[in-house]
């Protein structure tokens, strides 16, 4: 019962976070106006909105709150899957180098260090994409040993290729001529939503659906690797498989995150972290309740971008630092909290 009414509680904060993160921004729209808008559109029998209000909430603002909900939703549940894999706390979506190699594809595109026949065929989703992925097949192949994936080499993989895909960032930048393309290419680094459209909607929630029923699927799989390896193993747990498979999970979702809205920092490293504190390790409850915690934290952290400076609006990812930073350090000040 204590369960289900967190479960309960934290739906209706995900719900009440939406209709926020629609009502509040540089021009506020009455709560009244957003259900209306609401209603017609999804034809419940509702009066007519205005013209305005509907431009506002249905084609600006729902895609990007829906776009913060998946988000940041999915960098947490991949946070949860790799706390586990490397059992370790500092772990995050961004371990692997994949958030690199998508920023350095994203760069690399859209200041056009890249062949006119390579860069014609591409977007800057798809190049942040393809980015990722090589990051992380240079990783995976670092980190086999047979056919075994060793921890160890995987994270020193990972810092590695995050170094150098950083490096290959900052070097087109500076040589970049554009000081406008610059610009746009650094907001998108910093994380950012403003330019999402409804079309950019169905990929990202359709692989961050398959990563949370795939991982709520295998609960009991994951609670046995916190344990360690030899004792997974003991219990029936297939380790390798599991190991490689959430490698491959984790790859595909960050790498299409990370296409639709830059690299945001901090959610899938905090969120777990808290939900932890309070839903404890099992990973039936946590990957579930991490899914919407983080949704609710993202859009608030993007509705304090859009409203924090009048006329202007901050990278989301910038909020989250600020925001995720000082709370992750007073809750690992909290006495009483433990990982694994």
């Amino acid at each position: 019962m204590k369960q289900a009414t967190a479960a309960l509680m934290l739906v209706l904060l995900v719900l009440a976070s939406l209709l926020a993160s629609l009502a509040w921004g540089s021009e506020p729209v009455p709560f009244g106006d957003v259900m209306r808008v609401l209603g017609s559109r999804l034809h419940l029998g509702a009066l007519p909105a205005d013209a305005v209000a509907d431009s506002i909430v249905w084609r600006l603002r729902l895609p990007r709150a829906l776009l913060a909900l998946v988000v940041g939703g999915g960098l947490s549940v991949v946070g949860v899957a790799m706390q586990t894999l490397v059992r370790n706390p500092l772990a995050e979506p961004y371990i692997l180098g994949i958030s690199g190699g998508a920023s350095a594809g994203a760069s690399l595109f859209f200041l056009g260090f890249l062949p006119a026949v390579l860069g014609s065929s591409l977007t800057l989703p798809l190049a942040a994409f393809l980015g990722g992925l090589a990051a992380i097949v240079i990783v995976f192949i670092v980190a086999r040993q047979g056919h075994t994936v060793v921890v160890s080499r995987l994270l020193l993989a990972g810092v590695a290729v995050s170094s150098l895909m950083a490096a290959v960032t900052s070097f087109v930048t500076l040589a970049s001529p554009s000081a406008d393309k610059v610009r746009t290419v650094l907001f998108w680094l910093l994380g950012s939503l403003s330019q999402t459209r409804w079309e950019m909607l169905p990929v990202p929630y359709v692989v961050t659906a398959l990563a949370v029923l795939l991982l709520s699927g295998f609960w009991r799989a994951l609670d046995a690797l916190l344990l360690g390896e030899e004792p997974a193993f003991s219990l029936g747990v297939p380790v390798e498989r599991v190991k490689k498979g959430l490698v491959v999970l984790a790859a595909l979702v960050t790498g299409t995150l990370v296409a639709a809205s830059g690299a945001i920092g901090f959610v899938g490293l905090i969120v777990p972290h808290a939900v932890r504190s309070l839903a404890g390790v099992s990973h039936r409850r946590l990957v579930p309740f991490s899914f919407m915690a983080g949704g609710v934290f993202l859009l608030w952290a993007d509705i304090l971008a859009r409203t924090a400076i009048e006329g202007s609006e901050l990278p989301v990812g910038v909020v989250t630092a600020l925001c995720g930073a000082p709370f992750f350090l007073a809750l690992l000040r909290r006495g009483q909290y433990r990982f694994g």
